[in-house]
């Protein structure tokens, strides 16, 4: 699927549009989708993510409303740098997983059932890419989940040691990889995907063909080995604008190396 022009709101499903954040990099892919949820007769709408302090960015979201809820999916600020003002543009209240994040309202909950714009979305918490990720799954004829940076859509996710955990990670996946086939895949930043089932797999054997080249990295270099001296090798073929991203992720991988007791300290 084309992914939608800066400025430009795209219907994706019958609930659920986007819009891009003017904010490209490395990181962010072409820039952190805001998405806007509602029922097409409702007379409100939810907001996923309203993407960093950009005020042309956020104002083109606001217009979109009346907004009755924003959501966050992680605190990362590509994400939420644009939440407390979106908040005050709007009168919405921001509820996130972590309470610090949460403006007007009480944090969501994993199980949580949330119910506005005529729609209703089951949280899910998804830890791993952060402690705070959560998605959001949407029951419908059409239905989907909102992943924030959990599942992209292109590439992988960065699991970033401290904040990201390995371990809670590969537990996630395998939670995505388990909802019902046919599942749309509505990412914080790439184009949307077919089926959440078919991605999270993918991840799952690519985190653990990188584990397999992380061990060999290892046992040529010693359990001294550093995370650049493993991702000069296991990360070669990777943009060396991203190298120290790489080198965060590495330290998450030999920390769960670790706490398995394949790599001693």
């Amino acid at each position: 699927m084309e992914h939608p022009a800066y400025g430009a709101l795209r219907q994706v499903t019958p609930y659920a549009s986007v819009l891009l954040a003017h904010n490209p990099s490395p990181m962010t892919l072409e820039g952190t989708n805001t998405w806007v949820v509602r029922e097409p007769d409702a007379g409100d709408c939810v907001v996923i993510d309203p993407g960093p302090a950009d005020a042309d960015h956020l104002r083109r979201v606001a217009d979109q409303g009346p907004v009755s809820l924003v959501l966050l999916t992680h605190h990362h600020s590509d994400h939420t740098g644009g939440a407390a003002r979106f908040a005050e543009l709007t009168g919405a209240p921001v509820r996130a997983l972590d309470p610090a994040l949460c403006l007007g309202a009480g944090p969501i909950q994993d199980g949580e059932s949330i119910k506005a714009g005529g729609m209703e979305l089951r949280v899910i918490a998804t830890a791993g890419h952060t402690a705070d990720s959560v998605c959001f799954v949407v029951d419908h004829e059409e239905p989907a989940v909102f992943t924030g940076d959990s599942l992209l859509g292109r590439g992988t996710t960065v699991v970033a040691y401290p904040d990201g955990h390995l371990g809670s990670y590969f537990e996630s996946l395998r939670l995505l990889a388990g909802l019902p086939p046919g599942l749309r895949v509505l990412p914080g930043h790439g184009p949307e995907l077919p089926d959440v089932r078919t991605i999270a797999n993918a991840y799952l054997e690519h985190r653990e063909q990188r584990l397999d080249q992380v061990r060999a990295a290892v046992r040529d270099h010693g359990p001294a080995v550093t995370p650049r001296q493993v991702v000069e090798v296991v990360y070669v073929d990777v943009d060396r604008s991203v190298w120290p991203a790489a080198e965060l992720t590495v330290q998450a991988q030999l920390a769960y190396l670790r706490e398995r007791g394949e790599l001693r300290s």
